[in-house]
């Protein structure tokens, strides 16, 4: 009898060990940062910041995203005010800390906010890094995210010294860096002045014409943006993702412009080896296949995806259709594909290497490997594509 109650013991013990650790808090993300990463409710619609845009990458069962990003806040006023003190009483081992300041480090005008990028900004910054390490979490700095701010047709980097300064600290206290400010204004700069402007608080119903804020469509890409660079330090996080991150930075200059009605003549096709047919002719229903996606490339949600005949292998074409439900779209991408869009019905934005496009229904199209492109739904009305490109090159869509 001793002998099974020990046994019987064992077990037990196994068994509540098993459920603690099934039933373990999952890890946290906290975002220590300005109003670029902030969260909007829907009265100040359609702003929105990349931190409440984050979690839709993230299973919540694994990881959830504490957003304490707030509006106007520095390196400085952002201790002041207490809000890292807030977060490190919620910090535990295995969390992340995000840090992104330097909008409002840089407003001189201002003594509560301004920080000198080569002295005390970099001094409040290890104060964050001190705190993460002291909880056991770990911290990951983040450049400053772009502006929309061109003049004289160029692009300005308006966050210079404070990118600078950072990633001197990331350097020194070897620290996880995601280099945002780049990666953005390699973004901005493949959209174009023009076609970036629906990313960001232009919104002449509002009277807004605001280069530094985001809408959604801009705060989705922009998370995207931040969780591929923390996907690329963290190799592992990629086996809990709950959508593409193929948002990757575009080099400027790459890609050749093409109308949309392109004059490039069609690629010479290449003779392929008959292919045995895997599944006779037949007859499907869209109802039985679509499935609710978030938009595609980063781009922002949310999505109705018809893979049409996806199982039978042999086709050398593929042909898709995707509706892009109020705000949602397909993220500025590079193609290494030729593809074609067909609108059926509803109204968007095209940016085609560079050149924005309105686009309705009857509107074809054409996109070459080689340049990029993105598309945004526009309106009221569901924005319903079909898309026809090569079958080797079957991707996300």
């Amino acid at each position: 009898m001793q002998f099974h109650a020990s046994f019987l013991v064992g077990i037990f013990a196994f068994a509540f060990s098993f459920q603690a650790k099934c039933q373990a808090s999952p890890h946290r993300i906290f975002i220590a940062a300005d109003s670029t990463a902030a969260t909007y409710g829907p009265e100040r619609a359609p702003q929105a910041g990349w931190g409440q845009a984050l979690q839709s990458w993230l299973d919540e069962s694994q990881w959830q995203v504490r957003n304490h990003a707030i509006g106007g806040r520095s390196t400085r006023s952002f201790i002041n005010e207490g809000r890292l003190d807030a977060i490190e009483k919620e910090l535990q081992p295995g969390d992340v800390l995000l840090i992104q300041f330097g909008h409002n480090d840089a407003k001189q005008e201002d003594p509560t906010r301004y920080t000198d990028p080569d002295s005390d900004y970099q001094q409040f910054l290890s104060r964050y890094i001190a705190t993460a390490r002291g909880k056991g979490a770990t911290p990951v700095l983040i450049t400053p995210v772009a502006r929309l701010l061109y003049d004289f047709g160029a692009l300005l980097d308006t966050h210079g010294r404070y990118t600078q300064a950072m990633k001197h600290v990331a350097e020194q206290q070897q620290v996880q860096l995601i280099d945002l400010n780049a990666s953005s204004m390699a973004w901005i700069r493949a959209l174009g002045e023009q076609g970036a402007k629906p990313y960001f608080m232009f919104v002449p119903e509002q009277n807004k014409a605001d280069g530094t804020h985001f809408s959604v469509a801009g705060a989705t890409a922009i998370a995207c943006q931040v969780m591929r660079g923390w996907v690329q330090l963290a190799p592992q996080m990629k086996a809990v993702l709950k959508r593409d991150i193929d948002c990757a930075t575009i080099s400027a200059g790459q890609g050749v412009p093409l109308s949309m009605a392109s004059a490039a003549a069609p690629a010479t096709p290449v003779a392929k080896p008959a292919a045995t047919q895997t599944h006779g002719s037949q007859v499907i229903r869209e109802q039985d296949i679509g499935r609710q996606q978030p938009g595609p490339h980063g781009g922002a949600g949310p999505t109705t995806a018809y893979s049409f005949f996806a199982e039978v292998s042999d086709l050398p074409f593929v042909m898709r259709k995707r509706v892009l439900h109020k705000g949602a779209g397909i993220g500025l991408h590079p193609q290494h594909k030729d593809e074609i869009y067909y609108i059926v019905s509803g109204r968007g934005l095209y940016v085609l290497d560079g050149t924005q496009y309105e686009v309705g229904p009857g509107h074809a199209l054409l996109t070459r490997s080689g340049s990029s492109h993105a598309l945004q739904q526009t309106g009221d009305e569901d924005l319903v594509v079909m898309l026809a490109y090569p079958a080797t090159s079957d991707a996300v869509r």
